[in-house]
């Protein structure tokens, strides 16, 4: 029974910790880009680490790489497990949720591998 209840209540926390799309809102800096195993070079990659994803109300998303901005939307789904940025010159581009809380986010895709991101404020 000890058992049983200390189960419920690990999965009552991941449930109160998953993510919603109100949680998502504001700026998220990339730290961490591996694919295939491998930790990827953001700054050899984007030649800066200020690399962000801003999550604004109504679907309205920004992506920020020094002094680039690129406009673009998002929808979590309604099970918040996946990620959609939608730019208008791009198909979308779905993201697997692996983990999130108030601080951290960490998603998946096949073709960008995992991208690992803090809340930063603004």
């Amino acid at each position: 029974m000890k058992k049983l209840a200390l189960l419920l209540l690990c999965l009552a926390g991941f449930a109160a910790s998953a993510q919603t799309s109100k949680e998502l809102l504001g700026k998220w800096q990339l730290v961490r880009w591996t694919h295939n195993g491998k930790d990827k070079d953001i700054i050899g990659q984007f030649k800066t680490d200020q690399v962000f994803q801003v999550f604004l109300e109504n679907g309205e998303f920004q992506s920020l790489v020094g002094d680039e901005v690129h406009k673009s939307k998002w929808k979590l789904s309604k099970d918040n497990s996946e990620l959609t940025i939608t730019s208008t010159i791009i198909i979308p581009v779905k993201f697997h949720i692996d983990y999130f809380d108030s601080r951290k986010r960490v998603i998946s895709s096949e073709q960008m591998g995992t991208l690992e991101y803090k809340k930063v404020s603004d």
